[in-house]
C-alpha cells in the first residue's frame, strides 16, 4: 500500500468517527452530512466513475450496454441491500428501530470495506479517478458512522458497544484499500468493477441519501448538495 493510500485511508477512518460523533452530539447536523454526500457520490459517478469505466472498456472491446447493465443491476442489488441491512432512514420519530441493530451496523462494516476496495480499485484505473473516488467515499463514510451509531443506540445498545461497532466500521475502509493494492486486475475486470461501483455510488447518492435531505425544511440543504457536487467537480478538474 503506498503512503497516498495510507492517508486516504485514515482520511476515511478519521470521517467515519467524525460522523458518530456527529450522531451522538449534533443530531441536527446529520442532514447537511447526507446532503454533502449525496451530491458528491452522483457527481463522481457522472463524472469520473463511468466515463473511465466506458474508456477502459472501448479498449477492451467491451461496448457500452453490457457496463451500463451491470450499473443498472448494480444499483437495483444496492437498493435491495439497503432496504434490508444499511437503513440510512432511522430518525427521533421512529416508534421502533431496526430489528436487527448489530446485524445493519455490520452490514455497514461489510459496506465500508467494500468502500476500500472501490478506492483501491479507481487507484489502479489511475491516480485522477482514485483521488475523486477516494474524495466521495470520505465523504460519504461521515454518513456511515453516523448510521452505525444510531442502528446501535436505537436498538438499546450500550454507547461503549456503539463505539465498538463505529471502531470497526472506522478500519474497514483500510483494510478494503489494503486488499485492492494486493491484488492487482486486469484492465478488463477494471471495466466492470468501476461500472459496479457506479452504481452504487448513484444507488447512495440519488436512492438513498436524497431523499433524506427532503425531510429538513433548512434551505441550507440545497447549498450542502450543491457543495458536495462543486467539491467533486473541483477536484477532478484539477487531480
Amino acid at each position: 500500500m503506498t503512503l497516498s493510500l495510507m492517508i486516504l485511508g485514515l482520511a476515511t477512518c478519521l470521517s467515519t468517527l467524525l460522523g458518530g460523533f456527529v450522531m451522538l452530539r449534533f443530531k441536527e447536523g446529520q442532514h447537511y452530512c447526507f446532503a454533502f454526500a449525496s451530491g458528491s457520490l452522483i457527481t463522481v459517478a457522472f463524472l469520473d466513475l463511468l466515463p473511465e469505466s466506458l474508456s477502459l472498456g472501448g479498449g477492451m472491446g467491451i461496448t457500452a450496454r453490457p457496463l451500463l447493465a451491470l450499473l443498472v443491476a448494480s444499483f437495483f442489488f444496492y437498493s435491495l441491500v439497503d432496504r434490508y441491512f444499511l437503513t440510512h432512514h432511522l430518525h427521533d420519530d421512529d416508534a421502533h428501530g431496526h430489528p436487527m441493530g448489530l446485524i445493519g451496523a455490520g452490514s455497514l462494516v461489510v459496506h465500508s470495506c467494500l468502500d476500500g476496495v472501490a478506492i483501491g480499485v479507481a487507484f489502479q484505473a489511475g491516480s485522477k479517478v482514485g483521488g475523486v473516488v477516494a474524495a466521495a467515499v470520505i465523504a460519504h463514510d461521515m454518513t456511515d458512522g453516523l448510521n452505525t451509531v444510531v442502528l446501535m443506540r436505537r436498538n438499546g445498545h450500550s454507547a461503549a458497544r456503539a463505539g465498538l461497532l463505529l471502531g470497526l466500521d472506522a478500519v474497514a475502509p483500510l483494510v478494503g484499500i489494503a486488499f485492492a493494492s494486493v491484488v492487482l486486475l486486469p484492465e478488463r475486470s477494471l471495466a466492470w468493477l468501476l461500472a459496479f461501483f457506479c452504481g452504487e455510488f448513484l444507488y447512495l447518492g440519488a436512492g438513498s441519501l436524497l431523499p433524506e435531505t427532503r425531510k429538513s425544511a433548512s434551505p441550507l440543504i440545497v447549498g450542502a448538495m450543491l457543495l458536495g457536487a462543486a467539491f467533486v467537480a473541483l477536484l477532478s478538474a484539477l487531480v
